[in-house]
């Protein structure tokens, strides 16, 4: 077996236990502890495979995106709440994405948001294709141990991998038309063949995918070295000629050489050909060629090209010179500026103002343009990153001028809008609005990214380090979405809210105490304060959400937040019991227990 082979067969075997294992972890529910473990055993295996045959990979860069992987992971043992660990899954998708660069000899740090995003496809493609050249093409099956056995077992797994799903299919058909053939079948076979069809593809879907990425993020794209054992020996005759020819090259040297350089002479031919040629001009012997130079296929020379992408193959069209740049920047910054003069008296008038404004109800006011405005924050992101990457070459000096400028000012004046943006939300959820919502939390996140990263957009690209910035926009995005785990936002929003209802506002029970057990200790503490609507309401949520707890305890689906809600309602048993005169509809729910 060679080393391609034997690598190939542990990469199958390591996403064969991934997906066994997966299989079995996933199938606790809700998604807690067993999510980490399945990360740790999949980035485990990767990393032993990297440092046994890639150590290469395993620089800085690399190991910080596994290591923020892990941690958006291990939000799923703390946290509870569902919008963030939809984020935290997508978080880890993206970064797995960028994981595979390193292996495109593209490097992650000074990679754009174009590269990123040819990292993210990546990772899909080679999910789902790669294991099909892992199995074709990288082991070769007639090395295999075992001889003529070992080949027929290995047909016989091929086979029944082709056979199987089709005899469930037909199978499950023959069985939904005909009572007495599910009848024999089920005699015969006493299992429910739903649930072995769903193991037996949750298996595989998992192994499978594991293997074409593991394939993706190792797999050099260079052919390697030929060991000097697998090269034919050279005969007397071929020996001979090569002596020959290097004899024929030394004496050609000594004639031509001047006689001030009469003492390389001494030296030996690989010594004078070190001093006097540059490493890449040296002309190999054929067998020393065929042995050590390694040559690269056509796909990494085409990814090493994408490290330094620029518009200079485009056609002049299609780029921006100081004219367009002035147009398109120079009319943007105009609407701005006009929006912007509306906003400033609302910025420094206060809510007042807001108030006194004819035919403008507070509530149209702050709901109108928040999302608006979001929106068009985020939109500005990409219009300048792609303006600045199409700025011709030619004109490249007098272009940039223009554009920092330009761009600088439309960022100034981006900030103001984003800072209306901001006013509004606290509108919407101070003491004269209703109150914080997830729908109104997150995309303060997101305009707290955005803001971080227009400064950093300042810093780099505006400074003329472009290849810096899409390395500092991730990890911004990174550390807000890690700073948004540890904050715990559905026990913020709870929290805001029952402040509010403190100070006489209205007070949604049913929303607050639906926001899940990351909110149970905080709506646990305020139900003696709430009125008696409100507690009933609340009392009856929390009830539901304690018999699900109760119910379905499985340690794969472990989560501290989760544990933390179950045994606090369980020690508040007795006191959510004590309630009377509710409506006969949440009695009825509370009374389920």
């Amino acid at each position: 077996m060679n080393a391609r082979t034997k690598f190939a067969s542990h990469v199958a075997l390591a996403a064969i236990v991934i997906g066994i294992s997966g299989d079995y972890l996933l199938r606790g529910a809700p998604w807690g502890l067993n999510i980490l473990i399945l990360n740790v055993l999949f980035f485990g295996a990767l990393g032993y495979f990297t440092w046994r045959h890639r150590p290469d990979l395993l620089t800085r860069s690399n190991i910080s995106l596994t290591a923020a992987i892990l941690f958006f992971a291990s939000m799923f043992v703390f946290r509870a709440a569902e919008e963030l660990l939809v984020f935290d899954t997508f978080a880890i998708l993206g970064l797995m994405g960028v994981l595979l660069l390193a292996n495109l000899n593209i490097r992650a740090s000074i990679a754009g948001a174009f590269h990123y995003l040819v990292g993210i496809a990546w990772s899909g493609i080679t999910s789902v294709f790669g294991s099909f050249l892992l199995l074709g093409s990288d082991i070769d099956w007639k090395t295999m141990p075992g001889g003529a056995s070992g080949r027929t077992a290995f047909a016989t797994l091929r086979g029944l991998a082709i056979a199987l799903p089709l005899l469930f299919i037909f199978g499950a058909l023959f069985m939904s038309a005909d009572a007495g053939f599910e009848a024999f079948v089920n005699r015969i076979i006493n299992i429910d063949l739903s649930i072995v069809a769903g193991h037996v593809a949750l298996t595989s879907a998992l192994a499978w995918l594991s293997a074409g990425y593991f394939r993706g993020a190792l797999k050099r794209f260079q052919t390697e070295p030929v060991a000097a054992s697998d090269v034919p020996e050279a005969t007397a005759d071929e020996e001979q000629k090569v002596e020959e020819r290097e004899g024929s090259f030394v004496d050609r040297m000594a004639a031509e050489a001047p006689a001030d350089d009469a003492h390389i002479l001494d030296s030996t031919v690989v010594e004078h050909i070190n001093r006097s040629d540059p490493p890449d001009a040296k002309t190999p012997d054929r067998f020393e060629n065929f042995v050590t130079a390694p040559t690269i296929k056509p796909i990494t020379a085409r990814f090493a090209r994408w490290q330094n992408i620029d518009n200079s193959k485009m056609p002049a069209v299609f780029t921006l010179g100081t004219v367009e740049i002035v147009l398109l920047l120079g009319l943007l910054d105009l609407l701005f500026i006009s929006f912007v003069s509306f906003q400033i008296p609302y910025l420094f008038g206060g809510l007042d103002l807001v108030r006194t404004i004819p035919d403008l109800k507070l509530a149209d006011y702050a709901r109108r343009g928040f999302g608006e405005l979001v929106f068009a924050a985020a939109l500005v992101l990409p219009i300048l990153l792609v303006s600045h990457w199409l700025i011709r070459r030619n004109v490249a000096s007098r272009a940039e001028t223009t554009f920092r400028i330009l761009a600088g000012a439309q960022i100034a004046l981006l900030f103001v809008i984003m800072a209306s943006a901001v006013q509004r939300l606290v509108i919407l959820s101070g003491e004269s609005g209703y109150g914080l919502t997830t729908v109104r939390f997150y995309p303060l996140v997101f305009m707290t990214w955005l803001a971080i990263v227009f400064v950093w957009f300042g810093l780099t690209v505006l400074r003329g380090a472009r290849n810096r910035f899409a390395w500092g926009a991730l990890w911004a995005a990174v550390a807000v979405l890690g700073v948004t785990n540890l904050m715990n936002p559905h026990a913020i929003i709870a929290e805001t809210n029952i402040g509010l209802m403190r100070q006489g506002r209205n007070f949604d029970a049913y929303y607050n105490a639906d926001l899940g057990t990351d909110a149970v200790p905080a709506i646990l503490a305020a139900i003696p304060e709430m009125s008696h609507e409100d507690r009933c309401e609340a009392q009856s949520t929390i009830h539901h959400e304690y018999r699900i707890l109760r119910a379905n305890w499985d340690i794969r689906s472990f989560n501290i937040s989760r544990r933390r809600a179950f045994f606090a309602l369980r020690a508040a048993d007795p006191m959510l019991h004590q309630q009377e005169g509710c409506p006969t509809y949440l009695l009825n729910d509370r009374n389920g227990f």
